[in-house]
């Protein structure tokens, strides 16, 4: 039986956290990647990308935020999108 987790991420919320990722990177890039800053930053980068990838962050679920929309709180929930053309 396949487990469904519950998105608790809108997407700004992901976006954000892409945007926090690569900041990290660069600045791991900037301090050294092997030094033990760079190597923290990378490690944010790394949780950032999971939990946007994934739509769920596990820190939210135990303080009880939810970010996303109430449309789409399932993962792999499917919007349609129409497109109407003018006559």
């Amino acid at each position: 039986m396949e487990k469904v987790v519950k998105k608790n991420m809108g997407n700004i919320d992901r976006i954000v956290r892409v945007v926090v990722a690569a900041g990290a990177v660069a600045g791991s890039g900037v301090l050294g990647f092997s030094t033990a800053g760079g190597i923290v930053l990378l490690v944010v980068a790394a949780i950032m990308v999971a939990t946007a990838a994934s739509a769920f962050c596990p820190l939210y679920s135990l303080v009880g935020i939810k970010t996303v929309g109430a449309g789409d709180t399932r993962s792999g929930a499917h919007r349609n999108f129409h497109l109407h053309r003018g006559a």
